[in-house]
């Protein structure tokens, strides 16, 4: 009996560990029935019919190899935030089963008609879904789905370095908090291996590839017939940041092929997809006036455009549902959106009104910015920083990288430096704030908090730690003397 008075069951792992669990179903998926521990410190979670010994082998390096190989090296802890990864394998009266850590708190509802449930990651990518079943104080800000999105490209681009694909990557296996930019993947457990290890399933729906959906009455074996694949992950993960962001599918538009409802899907989603917002070919193209209430306005391609996600991110969505739609090769990789996503949210300013739901947009260069999201303009003067790094002492190249300014911004490490990355590698030491923009009495300022190489190209002048420099059109600023070492060049722009 457990500490609660439950019955519980003890188990010995494949790797020796004595598990608990109290024989209660919480929850049922496709394949598996899950429990708790006695603590609710796990899960264990059973497959309701016998693996075969390809299966069995591939859960065996799942929680061995593979799992050491993602959480076993330098930064290994980091990957924790971002996966719930099968910790070891267990059997109960002849049922193989997984124990898996229990999702962190901020990972479910704690208000509203949802309160208690997961959050799955449909409920933030559908306009229709947000505008009907969310309540403002869940739906976070447009920043934080930047972060999510990061969060995801970056533990993508982990498993594809690691040779692994998820082969499901979809809103349904994706939790997201989108009151604080987190994401965490899971089912980890039918992880592909190219060569090894063939998928379970072929994907979700509105995810899967069209290369995968084009061949998909194919026999298994015949050599035509494509399978979830990196490729493939590759182009879910360009969907979900797609509807993070613009809360609409890229390939769901008004264009029919056929009258069958199953042979138009088919082919939709397929061998003959389509970008909505294709410039070459705007058959698919949603029109404002059929859109539904509910859809709108983020349905709308005409008043929100994926080009209000900024430079660096329009042009991976067109490699993505342009050039790679169907040309697998041509997908972004994960680490593609990664350095996108970095660059982007170095874009971004804060609305300056105080009712937009969305609070951040991405500057677009114009003379006169303004929040595409509920169209206030942006009326004060703003500092733009544009990024020179240092291949050798005293030469600077662009970078085509710009640090937008607002009030109490931070300027970080990875600001300072090329050589600093921010991601799962970056230390403690690093991401601390090195300096901290701020609007007084009238001018704008950067003020120096830990950076002993600052220097005022423009006046001849160092910078010492806890001095500020004012941001003067074409001011030249050095943050570092070092090989990778950034210089800024300030424009002004006025609102």
């Amino acid at each position: 009996m457990s500490a609660t008075g439950k019955k519980t069951v003890r188990l010995v792992a494949a790797d020796g560990a004595k598990v608990e669990f109290v024989p209660e179903v919480i929850g049922s998926g496709a394949m598996k029935d899950v429990y708790f521990s006695p603590d609710r410190d796990y899960v264990a979670a059973f497959f309701r019919k016998p693996l075969d010994s390809s299966a069995r082998d591939r859960l065996e390096n799942i929680t061995g190899v593979y799992r050491e190989t993602i959480f076993g090296q330098p930064g290994g802890e980091y990957w924790k935030k971002l996966f719930c990864w099968p910790e070891r394998l267990v059997e109960w009266d002849g049922r193989p089963g997984l124990v898996c850590p229990v999702y962190d708190p901020d990972f479910f509802f704690d208000s509203g008609r949802f309160r208690g449930r997961e959050k799955e990651g449909k409920w933030f990518a559908s306009a229709r879904l947000r505008n009907k079943h969310l309540e403002a104080d869940q739906k976070g800000d447009w920043l934080k789905y930047l972060q999510v999105c990061l969060n995801l490209a970056r533990a993508t681009r982990r498993l594809h370095a690691a040779g692994l694909a998820h082969s499901d990557l979809s809103y349904k296996n994706v939790l997201i908090d989108p009151k604080k930019g987190r994401a965490c993947i899971i089912d980890i457990d039918g992880l592909v291996v190219p060569g090894k290890y063939p998928p379970d399933v072929v994907g979700t729906p509105d995810f899967i590839a069209p290369e995968v959906i084009a061949t998909a009455r194919l026999p298994l074996g015949d050599p035509g017939k494509k399978l979830p694949s990196i490729a493939t992950d590759r182009h879910a993960l360009a969907v979900l940041i797609y509807m993070y962001l613009l809360y609409r599918h890229p390939l769901r538009g008004p264009l029919v092929h056929d009258l069958d409802p199953a042979i138009d899907e088919e082919l939709s989603m397929g061998s003959r997809a389509l970008f909505i917002e294709n410039g070459r070919d705007r058959r698919n193209r949603p029109k404002a006036e059929q859109l539904e209430a509910e859809d709108r306005p983020q349905a709308d391609v005409d008043q929100l455009p994926y080009t209000l996600c900024g430079p660096y991110l329009s042009e991976l969505f067109e490699r993505a549902f342009i050039e790679g739609l169907h040309s697998p090769a041509s997908r972004p990789a994960a680490a593609d959106w990664e350095t996108a996503l970095v660059k982007t949210i170095d874009l971004i300013q804060p609305c300056q009104n105080p009712a937009c739901a969305e609070k951040w947009f991405v500057f677009d260069n114009k003379l006169k910015p303004k929040c595409p999201f509920c169209g206030t303009p942006y009326t004060r003067q703003l500092p733009v920083l544009n990024l020179y790094w240092s291949p050798t002492a005293g030469k600077f190249k662009p970078e085509n990288h710009r640090l937008m300014v607002y009030d109490k911004q931070s300027l970080y490490m990875w600001h300072v430096s090329r050589m600093i990355s921010p991601n799962e590698k970056t230390g403690p030491e690093h991401r601390k704030p090195a300096g901290d923009f701020h609007f007084h009495n009238g001018r704008w300022i950067l003020i120096n908090r830990s950076l002993p190489q600052m220097y005022d190209k423009s006046e001849d002048k160092k910078i010492e730690p806890g001095e500020a420099v004012s941001l003067e059109d074409g001011k030249k600023i050095l943050l570092s003397a070092e090989n990778g070492g950034r210089l800024l060049v300030v424009q002004l722009v006025n609102g």
